[in-house]
């Protein structure tokens, strides 16, 4: 009794101090990645208003107006002059020389440079002037004038110091004018993008271009577009942002300013300029941004610290070699490294929180999610640090706390062995009993003993017996009701195979047919109804649709509130099995029509049916669900939708197996890997 009440009272203290110790340590761990999300999400989206503010004062002030006139006006007067021999030349040697062997070497594809020569005089003739050969926007940015006497070097003299402020002072990447023909009118950095056309040039396709095209047309003052990342040609494939408004005055559009989106900036803010320990994210701490695309739109912070450990743990979670190489070789992880975690699938999906999962480097965090408020631009913001580090402080209490009830629990076991004889006798008559039962036999019962504790423990132990032997039987009983409900959750061969423990089942079927059906209309109908008459008809219908199955051999395969899915040849082969469904589609299609005139409703069928090779098996581990699929699965599905309309759609492999017992009218055509197929609609 000592031994139990003190151990007994030890766990229930130690738990207690556990559960709340624990408990407040954890949430204390939850709250400092949520704190760090938080922090990094307000930096980042006051980062982009401030930038689009200023965008906003650069594009309505006086002198980006006159620049873009200027540089219009310059631009003109150059496109109207033929280019001369000597630009031409010198345009294609820095395309051929030098811009495309090092695109692909930075891309690793081939790189055609006639895809990317200019054609038109102005282009021609600004690149030849004030394009670096060697592609250094650097010394492009510090050139004013080339000394040609031109109405654009005369613009560009008087700008360039205007627009080289704004890059060096902010880190802007770039900084763009263009006209309203599309035409970039002028680049500070003077890459190969100065001179060509957006809406007809080889960069016609980029996120510049279709944001071009958003702030010309905007007809507001203060509008400002923001692009995601793309890789972006003339920066030889690297990832390339652009933030982007309209100049003008008076209401009247007079070109587009962009500039380009400083990468450095956003890592500054992510990796708190590289000070993560400093910042309160410790050793193994990170905040980092990821698009759409599942990829990241910040710097990686293990790539930073640790480039060969990074590619190491890169390539064991399951980024490819090459991509885990590009990252270290190049010094950045953005559009590069994946990040296809749970954090960032629930942030894309709209949703704010914290969870712990596996992180992209394959090891164990806590996270915390959210997506960013940031506009044309979807963005999620991830908080993350290993859990071995957040979870240190728990790791210690528990250990301390372990050893403390374990020497407690030694103390009193030590002191109780001394009364351990006196309880010895009674206990083993209990003992003896005790195997008994475990061997199996539920009828034994001890004596009854004295009127004390030992005595009162023998009146349970027989309450126990009898109580276990009741048990059993309803054990037993639940036994054969769980056979009769696997029965009609799956085939009797599966279910057989799944009680003897088999973990992955699947078959492959080679002749079977696939119905798809689904009931128009419903909802309409269903608008006025209460929930219980609603589900009701609805029961009604699939009873209806169940009973036709069983007298025609289909097998019910899956039902949804508007839609059926049915095999036939999957669990019984059948070599008629492709005209069993299709009169069990007709079937089915007659049963609506008769619910139509019990109700005065207008229900239809949009029903799609392929026959070939499927593999069911049971899917999930806890909620079973015993499905099929294959391309015959697929294939009907697309032939339901071929036209949109109600009927009978099936493929051309059931109609050949029918075209002698219905009719048939073509419905369409799908898409498949043997090439176009027609889809038939049965008349």
């Amino acid at each position: 009794m000592l031994l139990a009440v003190s151990i007994g009272s030890s766990l229930v203290v130690g738990l207690v101090g556990y559960t709340s110790g624990s408990d407040s340590l954890r949430q204390a761990a939850f709250d400092r990645v949520t704190e760090m999300r938080q922090s990094k999400a307000t930096q980042i989206t006051d980062f982009f208003t401030t930038t689009e503010n200023s965008l906003v004062v650069y594009t309505r002030g006086t002198t980006a107006i006159n620049a873009v006139k200027a540089f219009t006006a310059g631009y003109d007067e150059l496109q109207a002059k033929p280019a001369s021999a000597a630009d031409t030349s010198t345009v294609d040697a820095l395309y051929t020389n030098t811009f495309a062997p090092q695109l692909a070497q930075r891309t690793g594809a081939d790189t055609d440079p006639a895809a990317f020569i200019p054609a038109n005089p102005a282009e021609v003739y600004l690149q030849s002037h004030y394009t670096d050969p060697g592609l250094d926007g650097t010394k492009a940015l510090a050139t004013e004038d080339a000394a040609d006497g031109s109405a654009w070097s005369a613009a560009n003299a008087t700008y360039q110091d205007y627009f080289r402020e704004i890059i060096q002072r902010f880190g802007y990447g770039d900084a763009l004018l263009m006209d309203t023909d599309g035409h970039v009118v002028y680049s500070a950095k003077k890459n190969v993008d100065l001179g060509t056309n957006l809406d007809s040039g080889p960069y016609k396709g980029t996120s510049l271009a279709t944001g071009y095209q958003e702030a010309l047309h905007s007809n507001e003052v203060d509008y400002v577009g923001i692009t995601d990342f793309e890789r972006y040609q003339p920066s030889l494939g690297a990832p390339v942002a652009w933030i982007m408004s309209p100049v003008g005055e008076n209401g009247v559009t007079s070109g587009v300013m962009a500039l380009q989106v400083p990468i450095a900036s956003i890592n500054a803010i992510m990796t708190s300029d590289q000070n993560w320990a400093e910042s309160g994210m410790g050793q193994t701490g990170e905040v980092y941004l990821a698009g759409p695309d599942q990829l990241m739109r910040s710097v990686s912070r293990e790539l930073i610290e640790n480039p060969e450990q990074y590619q190491k743990d890169a390539i064991a979670a399951g980024t490819p070699p090459e991509v885990a190489a590009r990252a270290v070789q190049v010094k950045g992880s953005i559009l590069i490294q994946p990040v296809r975690t749970m954090a960032v699938q629930n942030a894309l999906a709209g949703e704010t929180g914290t969870l712990i999962n596996t992180g992209y480097l394959g090891s164990e965090n806590i996270v915390a999610y959210a997506p960013l408020d940031i506009p044309g631009l979807q963005w999620v913001i991830v908080a993350r640090i290993d859990t071995s580090e957040a979870f240190a402080a728990v790791n210690d209490f528990t250990r301390n706390l372990i050893l403390s009830i374990v020497a407690l629990i030694l103390v009193v076991s030590l002191l109780s062995l001394v009364l351990a004889q006196v309880f010895a006798r009674p206990v083993r008559r209990l003992v003896s009993a005790v195997r008994q039962v475990a061997a199996g036999d539920l009828a034994v019962e001890v004596p009854q003993g004295a009127r004390d504790e030992f005595g009162d423990l023998g009146n349970a132990f027989n309450d126990m017996s009898r109580s276990l032997r009741i048990k059993q039987a309803l054990i037993d009983e639940q036994s054969s009701e769980n056979e009769k409900l696997l029965s009609t959750l799956m085939p009797a061969a599966v279910a057989k195979r799944y009680k003897e423990g088999e973990e992955t089942i699947t078959d492959v079927h080679q002749d079977v047919s696939v119905l798809f059906a689904d009931l128009i209309g419903y909802n309409d109908f269903a608008a006025n109804l209460g929930a219980e008459r609603e589900l009701s008809l609805l029961n009604g219908i699939v009873a209806s649709f169940d009973d036709a199955a069983a007298r025609m051999g289909v097998e019910t395969v899956r039902t949804l509130r508007e839609g059926y899915l049915a095999s036939c040849g999957l669990v019984v082969p059948r070599v008629d099995n492709v005209r069993r469904m299709v009169e069990f589609a007709l079937e089915i299609r007659k049963i609506i029509e008769r619910f139509n005139a019990q109700h005065e409703t207008e229900l239809s069928l949009r029903i799609g049916i392929d026959a070939g090779t499927v593999s069911s098996g049971l899917v999930g581990r806890t909620s079973l669900a015993y499905d099929m699929w294959g391309e015959a699965v697929n294939l009907a599905n697309r032939v339901r939708r071929a036209s949109g309309a109600a009927g009978i759609f099936v493929s051309q492999a059931v109609r050949d197996q029918m075209r002698d017992a219905v009719g048939f009218i073509e419905a369409g055509t799908v898409d498949t890997a043997d090439g176009v197929q027609t889809v038939w609609k049965i008349q």
